[in-house]
C-alpha cells in the first residue's frame, strides 16, 4: 500500500532526513488514500479563518465605541471647565485663615472704590494705604475693632465699612468709618454678612491685599500680619 523507506529505518528516495521521533514514515502510492487528512486540514483552515474574521468584526465594532467614549469625556471635561467657579480666575482675592509667624503673601489687588465718609463726601479706598479695613454692617464687635486700633502701628489706617450711604459713628478713637453705598467691597470678596461676624482685610501700601481675615477674633490671630503693612 505504501513505499516505506529503503532500509525500513531511513527516509525513502527523494525526502530530506527526519527527525527520528517522527517514527517511521510511510508514503502512499494512491494520494485519494489522504483524502481524509485532506478534509480534516481544510475543516481546520476554516475554522481559523472564522476565528479570525469574529475577531476583527469585534474590533471593527469597539472602536467605533471607544471613540464615542472619548468624545463623551471631553464633552464632560468642557462642561466642567465652563461651570467651574471662577473667583480666582477673575481677580477675586483667596479668603486665607491666620497664616502663623510667615510672613504673608499678596492674594489679590485691593478694588479702586470710592466709598462713603461721614460727611456724605465720596473717599478712595485707596487713599488710606496701608490700612486695616474691618466690615462692620453686620457686627458692630466694637470690642475687637477697639482691640485692632489699639495695635495698628504709625502710619497705618484702621478702616470700618458699613453697607449703606451712611458711615458708621466714629466711636472708636483711631478708627475711620466708611459707607459702602453699592456693597461693592463684598461683591468683590464674595463675602456675604453674616450675624456676628466682622470680617477685615489687610492691604499693604502697594495696595495687595495680603490677607483676609474671615471672621475678626482674638489680637493675637493677626497682630504680626498687622505690624508688617508699616514696613
Amino acid at each position: 500500500m505504501g513505499v516505506p523507506d529503503a532500509d525500513g529505518q531511513g527516509p525513502p528516495d527523494g525526502l530530506p532526513g527526519l527527525p527520528p521521533e517522527w517514527g517511521r514514515v510511510v508514503v502512499p502510492d494512491d494520494a485519494s488514500a489522504l483524502a481524509d487528512e485532506a478534509r480534516q486540514v481544510r475543516r481546520e483552515l476554516r475554522r481559523a479563518r472564522t476565528a479570525a474574521g469574529r475577531r476583527t468584526g469585534t474590533l471593527r465594532l469597539g472602536l467605533p465605541a471607544l471613540i464615542l467614549l472619548v468624545s463623551v469625556l471631553i464633552t464632560l471635561a468642557g462642561l466642567a471647565a465652563v461651570t467651574w467657579p471662577r473667583a480666582t480666575r477673575s481677580g477675586a482675592p483667596t479668603v486665607l485663615p491666620h497664616g502663623g509667624g510667615a510672613a504673608p503673601q499678596p492674594v489679590g489687588p485691593l478694588p479702586a472704590l470710592d466709598l462713603v465718609g461721614a460727611d456724605d463726601v465720596p473717599v478712595p479706598l485707596r487713599s488710606m494705604l496701608p490700612a486695616m479695613i474691618i466690615l462692620t454692617d453686620a457686627c458692630a464687635c466694637a470690642e475687637q475693632v477697639t482691640a485692632a486700633a489699639g495695635a495698628a502701628p504709625p502710619g497705618v489706617t484702621v478702616v470700618t465699612v458699613t453697607a449703606g450711604r451712611r458711615a458708621g459713628s466714629a466711636s472708636v478713637p483711631g478708627v475711620r468709618p466708611l459707607g459702602d453705598p453699592a456693597g461693592g467691597l463684598r461683591s468683590y470678596l464674595h463675602l456675604s454678612a453674616q450675624p456676628g461676624i466682622a470680617p477685615a482685610l489687610l492691604v499693604d501700601r502697594q495696595g495687595s491685599l495680603v490677607r483676609v481675615v474671615p471672621e475678626l477674633g482674638p489680637l493675637s490671630d493677626y497682630r504680626a500680619d498687622l505690624a508688617r503693612l508699616a514696613g
